[in-house]
């Protein structure tokens, strides 16, 4: 295994100020995101943050590295072409529980069970927060929004449970209340080979008044603190991401190496993409160019 170099995490430090809600969990996400990565040993010039629409997708601009904000529900998408075009890189996605759970769902999915070399930060907040206070994928039963003053009918997204059945092999719930421990997830999660997922309870102070963080501070326990808790165990992991009450566990949920998609596909075999020969004859290329312009 490789020796992992921490770096001062001032090398992660973005040049424009977050203009989140004060009170924000997304500002306790964007403080352990830095912190990961400086904890994961990273260079900045090696780190690429992708993002998709929506409070939370602002992240990239607040980090000192590549960034790219992208289409609504297409930040998957476009990091799968960021991360097959040179896996030098390291691609973490940022987004919300509206981007990525709901438009963005599709790609999610095909994204996991190709168990693609990826870190996903979902900031689930449970309530779409740009567009004021709608039900989201993730909003629970019964709860009054926006969307549904009679109480939301639609039962919510379990991301841990859809993570675990569709070949996820990290699986990490954090909370923006625990930045520390959340920086130590999403560490884990970039040196991870595979496909990672850090669901966050990242409060919405303005549109979401139940999923607080007083609602969180008396409910969450951390997994690490059960000694006998085994994260390599598929069924004891589907009981913890099925756990909602009283209590609520965050931590690694499930943890299992498997063979990424770059490490199968043969393309790969001579390096990244952007480091290989063409190899096409200069008429062949240029008749391929002028037919797609």
């Amino acid at each position: 295994m490789a020796t992992i170099v921490e770096l001062p995490v001032q090398n992660f430090e973005g040049i424009v100020d977050p203009d989140w809600c004060p009170g924000c969990g997304d500002f306790g996400v964007l403080k352990a995101v830095k912190t990961g990565a400086a904890k994961a040993g990273v260079l900045p010039k090696d780190l690429v943050v992708v993002s998709g629409i929506g409070c939370s997708s602002n992240l990239p601009g607040y980090v000192h590295s590549y960034g790219f904000h992208s289409l609504h529900g297409r930040a998957v998408a476009v990091a799968t072409g960021i991360r097959l075009a040179n896996t030098d890189l390291k691609v973490v996605i940022t987004g919300g529980d509206g981007d990525g759970y709901g438009i963005g769902i599709g790609h999610f999915i095909h994204a996991m069970r190709r168990n693609l070399d990826l870190t996903y930060v979902v900031m689930d907040n449970q309530i779409y927060g740009l567009t004021t206070g709608q039900a989201s994928p993730t909003t629970t039963k019964e709860a009054r929004t926006k969307s549904t003053p009679n109480g939301n009918v639609e039962l919510p997204i379990n991301p841990l449970a859809l993570a675990l059945v569709s070949g996820a092999t990290y699986i990490a719930r954090g909370y923006s209340g625990e930045p520390n421990h959340l920086s130590d997830l999403i560490s884990a999660g970039i040196q991870h080979k595979g496909f990672a997922l850090i669901d966050v309870f990242s409060p919405c102070v303005t549109y979401n008044k139940l999923n607080t963080y007083a609602f969180f501070k008396k409910r969450i326990y951390k997994l690490e603190d059960d000694k006998t808790y085994d994260s390599n165990n598929a069924k004891t992991a589907m009981e913890k991401a099925d756990e909602w009450g009283d209590r609520i566990p965050i931590g690694v949920v499930y943890k299992n190496l498997q063979p990424t998609y770059e490490d199968s596909e043969v393309a790969f075999k001579n390096g990244p993409l952007t480091k290989q020969s063409v190899n096409v004859d200069k008429n062949v290329f240029g008749g391929l160019i002028e037919e797609m312009m």
